[in-house]
This record gives C-alpha cells, sequence and structure tokens, in this order.
C-alpha cells in the first residue's frame, strides 16, 4: 500500500500529465481555471450558507425581472471588459492595443496562470458575465431594493447604447 505522500505523488505526476497532454503547445492555465472555479463554486456556497443563516427567502422572479437583469448584466460585463474609465483595473492584467468600437477598448491579456485567468475574465464580457449575474441574484437575495434600483439603470443605459447605435444608422441611412 502507498504512503499518503507516494499517492499524492502519482495525483500530481498524472495531473501534471493530463495538463501537457492537454495543452499541447499552447498556455491554457488549467489548474488557474480551476482555481477559479473553486473561488466562484465557494462564493456562491457561502452566499447560500449566508442566505439560509440570515433567514432570507429566495425571490421568485418575474419575466420583467429576468430582462431587467439581463440588461445589467450585460451593459456592466462590458462596462468592466472594454469601457477606458475601467482600464486601471484591467491594466495590471492586460496590454493596450487599441480600441474597438465606440468608447472600447482592445486588450491583450498578459501573463501566466492566475494571472492570466483573471485578465482572461476581466477583459471577456461573456465571461465575467457569469460572475456578474451571480452577482445581482445575491444582491436581489440580500439588497433587493438597491440591486433592483442598480439594475434598472444599468439595463436603462444599455437601452440608451442601443438607442445610440440605431441614431447613427439611420443618419447613415440618411446620408447616403
Amino acid at each position: 500500500m502507498p504512503s499518503p505522500e507516494e499517492a499524492q505523488d502519482r495525483v500530481r505526476r498524472r495531473l501534471y500529465q493530463e495538463n501537457a497532454a492537454y495543452q499541447g503547445e499552447g498556455d491554457h492555465p488549467l489548474g488557474s481555471y480551476a482555481g477559479a472555479m473553486g473561488v466562484y463554486v465557494a462564493g456562491i456556497a457561502a452566499l447560500g450558507a449566508a442566505a439560509r443563516l440570515s433567514g432570507r427567502t429566495l425571490p421568485d422572479p418575474t419575466p420583467w425581472d429576468v430582462l431587467c437583469w439581463a440588461g445589467a448584466t450585460h451593459r456592466l460585463s462590458r462596462l468592466v471588459a472594454k469601457d477606458p474609465v475601467t482600464s486601471p483595473l484591467r491594466a495590471p492584467f492586460t496590454r493596450f492595443r487599441g480600441t474597438t468600437g465606440p468608447a472600447e477598448l482592445d486588450e491583450e491579456v498578459r501573463g501566466q496562470g492566475v494571472r492570466k485567468v483573471v485578465g482572461e475574465l476581466l477583459t471577456c464580457p461573456f465571461c465575467n458575465g457569469m460572475w456578474i449575474a451571480s452577482g445581482i441574484a445575491a444582491g436581489v437575495v440580500f439588497a433587493p431594493r438597491t440591486t433592483r434600483l442598480a439594475t434598472a439603470t444599468l439595463t436603462a443605459l444599455a437601452g440608451s447604447d442601443l438607442l445610440h447605435f440605431l441614431r447613427v444608422r439611420m443618419q447613415q441611412a440618411v446620408g447616403e
């Protein structure tokens, strides 16, 4: 029977081999991604435990709530990932490359391991959207009125953005 240290070494070697086989020549930090998933799951578990301990009940969202949360998640995820004003949050994890559209930056993720994973979460609105949507869900449980106001504001901003794009498109159509 192998000792606990030998068994641990065997597991480590196997994980290293699987990681190397998966990555090939690429740089895909599986361990750091697993760590990020662990942080997410632990956070959700902690929020669930806190809700239970504090006697909070889970809301029964209406379709309007879901639509408002979707708009807020969309707008906040783009604000975090692309907005010039939030670039100081991303700077330790990215390199500025230019702009990609109206009020949006193009940034390249830099670093390895955890630094790379955090950079990817911060620069990808699809990636950080999961975390943001979960934060909104937690807000609805623990601070429903404040969260409702924040999500309504962010959804209004998303609607305003859409109207800006439609106006530009209409101006281009009339000018042609």
